[in-house]
């Protein structure tokens, strides 16, 4: 068991394993060089997106003229582009210095032109101008750059404006991407711009881009990448938010989606060959020659591929690429969902299959002969290997195959050289040890490939949820005379709110006050969206109650504390959903007797005093794994077909219960008495619901006297003949 052969082993193994953690420069480009080589390989299939790069090329230049262009000749660009259909243009070029074509400029500059004419051609307004009035008229993102260096000079000290922003989670700033100074266009032109982005990207040691921040630091001001921000433009401009946790950043909101980051808020893109396909060229578009729908509803990014003015990036596929085209195809993977993922635990299952595979020779090798031990090392390298690759193509998950394959051939090495040609025994075992180390749960945890991100507008099935605080009026009137606190308060309720629904995978439409609006199956799809639904909804009363009681834990003595109260309701059903609004402003929303009859049943949730109401699609698709009784029959407002609607008062370990079941049972009964007009019996049953309810813990006395009150005015006034038991909600 300690033979000298045995601890040269481990004490090669601790001497790789903390290599691994200094990761010195040679390890870190052998693991950079093998997902260089997976991305050679199997380049991403050829997807259809809303995405163009409209390219100062060198046809563009012959035809123009040399750059810079006039920024008239930019206006002109930028008009001609939404007049053409784009829906929002970003620009990977910096508009930093006045533009020296400018009439005064020019004027000033030629002392020799005559009085007059320098007097008018002082009137006339500047080229800038003219290019600000045209971002004006437009959804347009600008692009900034950073300066590695506070020390340089020439950078202006414009102040940095602000990009609407909000963290879900700990402080961020100190995992972030830091840039001391920021190199910015023209103020009239951030001015008039919707957006500002940057598009400064950092190559990794060997001089490769691989990796692209999405959200920075610059100055001591968030900021999103240039393509992150065109996409937030393009959805309605609404704030983007920063998820965290001690780890470091978790992803970040944009558009309602979360894209999921390092911990220092990069990404790894999935680079595809260079595609004449995304680009438009300049020189056509002005010149009339690009055909008519080639850029309607597409998001437009402003580059060039000239060769002389060498914007050009070495890409891990072994090839330059022009920068603009590098922005583009980070677009596209957030689009379709093809980001690569190495997390935070990537190192860990690093190291832990070195420990793993070398543990497994020093254990097994002095007791195989060495061609057996040889036919082993390269099957399991090969099976390492596979296994790495696999990831790469199921999941777009980066595991490193270099260093725990060539720690494993060391080790190897080693072990045969102490007992080469001894002991021939157990000559399977290698394999058949191997499997316990291999632990489903590692490919488990790992989420599935997404499909694509399709912006624009779609028929499709979506699950939806309301919400809205009851008594959210004199919950105000507590802070009258605190608004800040209100803010504060509303703040951390909205975070819980939104925790609850992106950990099951929906999509937050929009927050209206104190009210949420989200649904599941869009932007990408999700087959299970209704039970993730009835789970959100769950998980937010869940998470309110520990609201409500981290905040009577944090009040002072005497105060008091409202507690929040919400109702929710959820609906399933087919929605049109994509950007909506008008030409210049516009969000990625849901619409639909779907949506409406769902914001119908959460005002409902009051009227019946339950937490959580669904409609009757939603309950079929989710019976047996939630704890669901029937409410009711409605008609709600504005509607003429009637719902049948459900209270959701837990999972699958409350709807398994006896008393559950059997409380649900006693529900049935008291509708179906109900309905065939037998009001003393069902006044019997609302006696014995009430009990059963509350031997639960659930109250549904509310429920109860709703019911005694109409069973009371029937009674009066009974149903003609033609009675269908529908109830009529005349109130929202």
């Amino acid at each position: 068991m300690f033979s000298w052969g045995r601890i040269a082993g481990l004490t090669l193994l601790a001497g790789l394993l903390a290599l691994r953690v200094v990761d010195p420069i040679v390890v870190e480009r052998l693991r950079l060089q093998a997902f260089d080589l997976y991305q050679r390989i199997a380049p991403p299939e050829d997807r259809a997106f809303p995405v163009a790069v409209l390219d100062v090329d060198d046809r563009s230049l012959a035809e123009i003229g040399q750059w810079p262009w006039p920024r008239t000749k930019i206006a002109e660009l930028v008009d001609r582009a939404m007049q053409a259909g784009a829906v929002a243009v970003a620009f990977d070029i910096v508009f930093s210095e006045p533009d020296r074509l400018s009439p005064a400029l020019i004027a000033r500059d030629n002392p020799i032109l005559p009085d007059r004419l320098r007097a008018e051609m002082l009137k006339l307004p500047s080229n800038d101008m003219i290019l600000a009035d045209s971002f004006a008229r437009a959804r347009i993102v600008t692009g900034q750059t950073s300066v590695r260096d506070a020390t340089q000079t020439g950078v202006s000290a414009q102040q940095i404006r602000q990009v609407p922003h909000a963290i879900i989670g700990p402080d961020p700033t100190p995992f972030l991407l830091k840039f001391p100074e920021l190199v910015q266009n023209l103020p009239e032109l951030e001015d008039a711009a919707a957006g500002r982005g940057v598009f400064t990207v950092i190559p990794d040691p060997d001089g490769i881009y691989r990796r692209m921040p999405v959200v920075m630091m610059v100055e001591g001001a968030l900021r999103l990448t240039l393509t992150a921000e065109l996409l937030r433009i393009a959805t309605g401009g609404d704030a983007f938010a920063i998820r965290s946790n001690e780890a470091g950043i978790d992803g970040v909101v944009v558009a309602g989606q979360l894209i999921r980051t390092q911990g220092d808020g990069t990404v790894w893109p999935r680079f595809s060959p260079s595609d004449p396909g995304r680009f438009v060229s300049a020189a056509d578009l002005l010149n009339g020659r690009v055909p008519a729908g080639r850029l309607a509803g597409h998001l437009l990014l402003v580059g060039t591929s000239a060769i002389g003015l060498e914007d050009f990036r070495p890409t891990p596929l072994g090839v330059s690429m022009a920068g603009v085209e590098i922005h583009a195809q980070l677009l596209e993977n957030i689009l379709g969902g093809t980001l690569l993922s190495r997390d935070n635990s990537a190192t860990g299952q690093e190291l832990f299959w070195i420990a793993a595979l070398s543990l497994l020779v020093i254990s097994l090798a002095p007791m195989m002969r060495a061609s057996w031990l040889i036919v082993s090392t390269l099957a399991l390298v090969a099976a390492f290997a596979t296994f790495s690759y696999a990831l790469f193509l199921r999941n777009g998950q980066l595991i490193d195959p270099t260093y725990p394959v060539a720690s494993m051939v060391l080790m190897v090495m080693l072990m045969s050289s102490t007992n080469y040609l001894r002991e021939e025994r157990r000559r399977r075992e290698i394999r058949n040890a191997f499997g316990q180390y291999v632990s489903p749960d590692l490919v488990a945890q790992l989420a599935d490939h997404p499909e694509a991100l399709k912006l624009g507008g779609e028929r499709r099935d979506l699950s939806v949820l309301f919400s809205d605080v009851r008594g959210f009026t004199t919950l105000s009137e507590g802070f009258r005379d605190d608004p800040q606190g209100l803010t504060r308060l509303m703040n951390g309720f909205l975070t819980v709110m939104s925790n609850a629904i992106l950990e099951h995978r929906g999509t937050i439409d929009k927050f209206m006050g104190d009210a949420v609006m989200a649904f599941w199956n869009a932007p990408l799809p999700h087959p299970d969206h209704p039970r993730s639904a009835c789970r959100a909804a769950v998980r937010m009363m869940r998470a309110v109650e520990k609201y409500n009681r981290q905040r009577r834990g944090a009040a002072k003595p005497g105060q008091q504390v409202h507690p929040i109260r919400i109702g929710i309701a959820v609906n399933t059903g087919p929605c049109f959903v994509g950007n909506m609004g008008s030409d210049t402003r516009f969000d990625y929303t849901a619409l639909g007797d779907t949506v409406n009859l769902a914001s119908r049943l959460e005002g409902q949730s009051k009227t019946y005093g339950v937490p959580i109401i669904v409609g009757s699609t939603t309950a079929e698709a989710v019976k047996g794994d939630f704890a669901l009784i029937e409410l009711d029959l409605i008609r709600v407002k504005g509607k003429t077909r009637p719902e049948r609607i459900f209270a959701l008062f837990g999972e699958r370990r409350m709807a398994g219960r006896k008393r559950f079941r059997a409380l649900s049972a006693q529900v049935a009964s008291m509708l179906k008495a109900y309905r065939a007009g037998h009001w003393d019996t069902a006044i019997a049953r609302l006696d014995e619901i009430e009990r059963r309810a509350s031997d639960l813990r659930l109250d549904l006395s509310h429920y109860a006297g709703l019911f005694r009150r109409r069973i009371r005015r029937l009674k009066a006034d009974p149903p003609g003949p033609g009675w269908d038991g529908v109830f009529d909600a005349l109130e929202k």
